[in-house]
């Protein structure tokens, strides 16, 4: 079978398929066994249940094989991490089109769930800036998928998917030229209806490069613009003393490195940083800089998940907790109204908000189907939310559930669901997942997506 074509080195092209072979044939050995892959990284925020599985080592699955900027792809492992990734597309002068805001997210992952970022009011969601991708199926099997070739049900369907039709392996995804600079502009509003009517308005502009916005309260939003330039009067540093969220209501203009406005959210991520503590100016200084990133933080996470500190001193206060981390894309159309349900349910500030529309709008991705005719705005949000009163398990994660479905949103599988079997699949579209899994799993090596993504096997 052909594979993804590039004019790169020939020795990377060998040191993959040596690689790949490994992976299949540990892959056919683990016929009958649970799998999952064995990797030093995840920015899953949903537990896992479920028995001992046979772990798939895909770490060395992280290498840029070639950037090709004057035809604008670059073609790469499926576990490279954006950090590497786009320190490597730098250097020729171009960017992934769409870089998720964390360093340690991988493009596999990304493809495999779903991406977003301040450049996908013009490019969509990661997947929809995918042109090939060779994924490792259960069986062991490789397989091509294109738009239009044989497997292009496939390539339409793994979106979503989070590792239950496949692994990529291989990627050729779209990048875009940059320049040396970001220049900031933050549009301030004291409403919401005025705030996404303007959203609305600057993503029709083709001037702009970046749009994205931060809810701080209910009469407090901002809009931030970015745009590419050659030069600066100066740049601002959001890597150690200084905080990137908090300059958006006390500038209006500001100027970064392009490498420093796509890892602008890093430093803090986003601004939970404040929940480890790191956002104390002693502390920040005992963290130091090179410590301050999400890796830190999603490690400190892990941990506490593991050995349930902070649940037990919630206990020891008196206090019963659930987490809501949770990114939605919902029509701009009803954007108000959800903000509206926001502040009156779950109230915690800041939210992020991210518009985003397809790239192409004949594409359909079966598993996230969003009008590709539509402006969507994603909500991000990410805290935990804590009373004294016992309430059911996911009392809040289920009335955003219900919500989103009202508003004819879509939400990432990335965090905890409680949807009924019923919801899911009518959201998540049952009929073409059966297919797709009857074709490229049918011996069920891979979780089923709602064991994986709201039962957490």
């Amino acid at each position: 079978m052909a594979g993804i074509q590039y004019c790169g080195g020939d020795m990377d092209m060998a040191r993959y398929q040596e690689k790949k072979q490994r992976l299949m044939e540990a892959l056919r050995s683990a016929r009958g066994e649970n799998v999952r892959l064995g990797k030093t990284t995840s920015n899953l925020f949903r537990d896992r249940h479920g028995g001992p599985a046979r772990k798939l080592d895909v770490r060395d699955f992280n290498n840029v094989l070639h950037v090709d900027a004057v035809n604008g792809h670059v073609v790469v492992e499926g576990m490279t991490p954006y950090a590497k990734l786009v320190t490597e597309c730098l250097r020729h002068n171009v960017m992934p089109a769409v870089v998720p805001q964390l360093k340690s997210i991988t493009i596999g992952g990304a493809t495999a769930g779903c991406g977003i970022e301040s450049s996908s009011f013009r490019y969509g969601l990661v997947h929809e800036t995918v042109q090939e991708m060779e994924i490792l199926l259960g069986d062991g099997r490789t397989v091509l998928c294109t738009p239009d070739n044989e497997h292009r049900d496939l390539f339409y369907g793994f979106p979503n998917s989070y590792g239950t039709l496949g692994y990529a392996l291989l990627l050729k995804a779209r990048v875009v030229p940059v320049k040396k600079y970001v220049k900031l502009t933050h549009v301030r509003h004291v409403g919401p209806e005025v705030f996404f009517a303007d959203l609305a308005r600057q993503c029709e502009r083709r001037d702009v490069d970046f749009v994205d916005g931060v809810v701080f309260g209910q009469n407090d939003m901002v809009i931030t613009l970015g745009q590419f330039t050659d030069e600066a009067p100066y740049t601002s540093d959001y890597t150690y003393e200084h905080i990137y969220y908090k300059s958006l209501r006390e500038r209006t203009e500001d100027f970064l490195t392009t490498a420093d406005y796509l890892w602008r959210w890093d430093t803090d991520w986003f601004w939970c940083s404040k929940n480890l503590l790191a956002q104390n100016p002693v502390i920040r200084r005992l963290y130091g800089r090179q410590r301050l990133n999400s890796v830190t933080y999603t490690k400190i996470m892990r941990l506490n998940s593991r050995w349930k500190l902070t649940r037990m001193l919630d206990r020891l206060l008196g206090f019963h907790t659930e987490s809501v981390i949770q990114d939605v894309e919902i029509p701009i159309e009803h954007a108000p109204e959800f903000l509206a349900f926001y502040h009156d349910v779950i109230r915690f500030m800041p939210v992020w908000v991210c518009p985003t529309r397809a790239w192409d709008r004949q594409a359909r991705f079966d598993l996230y189907r969003m009008d590709p005719q539509k402006l969507y705005v994603n909500f991000g949000f990410w805290d935990v939310i804590r009373g004294r009163k016992k309430l059911p398990p996911g009392h809040y994660n289920r009335q955003i559930e219900q919500k989103v479905m009202a508003m004819q949103g879509m939400k990432s599988l990335y965090s905890d669901s409680c949807f009924s079997p019923e919801q899911f699949w009518e959201i998540y579209n049952r009929p073409a997942y059966e297919r797709l899994k009857k074709k490229y799993d049918p011996d069920g090596t891979l979780k089923d997506l709602y064991r994986k993504c709201v039962l957490k096997e």
